[in-house]
């Protein structure tokens, strides 16, 4: 049987380099983390400190009621997209497991219930200007967001696993967006739609790849 492959880089091989971003105790010992090779050895403010000059301005805010292991997998996602912060609405602790440590590269803001979040917004846009809340949902009344324009600075916000948005976020929500199915299943996975939704954010505002219109229009 093969042995695992193992993840990272071991010990620094030969002298070591200058730099106040390089961690001692990673160039002795090696550096196993779920880091990027640009990030190998460095300390783990310094990673932040980088990551905050090209963080990008999307916000992505997860409804917090129960016991969620999907939050973790959005933060993942979140920190793979370098959003500009993630916001916890609801119960402050949530499950990291799924973060696999990401949610320590990024910037973290609770909220205690929808008007809260709505409030924050309000003027947290460049100048105090307000920041467009997004719901993903398939509710009706719900627009596909396959040819809906995405703002650059938005914040999308998703809901529970099963029980999707609450009716009070949505009430908050500039806009709630679905994403086109063609199965037989009622919803995509929690983390799978804050996936997708923020992917589909990074296609107009980085590749400035525009939606076409709705064909069935």
């Amino acid at each position: 049987m093969e042995d695992e492959r193992e993840i990272g880089v071991g010990p620094w091989e030969g002298p070591w380099p200058d730099g106040d971003h390089w961690d001692p105790e990673l160039l002795r010992d090696g550096d196993r983390r779920n880091v990027v090779d640009r990030y190998r050895y460095w300390r783990m403010d310094a990673v932040v400190a980088d990551l905050d000059t090209r963080r990008h301005p999307l916000h992505v805010a997860i409804e917090n009621w129960r016991h969620d292991l999907n939050i973790g997998s959005v933060v993942r996602t979140a920190n793979a997209t370098n959003v500009a912060a993630f916001h916890v609405v609801g119960k402050r602790r949530w499950n990291r497991r799924g973060a696999m440590v990401t949610d320590r590269y990024q910037h973290e803001v609770h909220h205690p219930d929808a008007a809260a979040l709505a409030a924050w917004a309000g003027t947290a846009g460049e100048g105090g200007t307000p920041l467009p809340l997004v719901g993903v949902d398939n509710v009706p009344g719900s627009v596909p967001l396959e040819t809906y324009d995405l703002p650059r600075a938005c914040v999308l916000v998703l809901g529970q696993e099963g029980a999707g948005l609450t009716p009070e976020m949505q009430e908050v929500c500039d806009v709630v967006l679905h994403i086109a199915q063609f199965g037989s299943t009622r919803s995509v996975n929690a983390g799978a739609a804050a996936a997708v939704a923020m992917h589909a954010w990074v296609r107009r505002h980085v590749f400035d790849q525009h939606p076409t219109q709705d064909p069935s229009a």
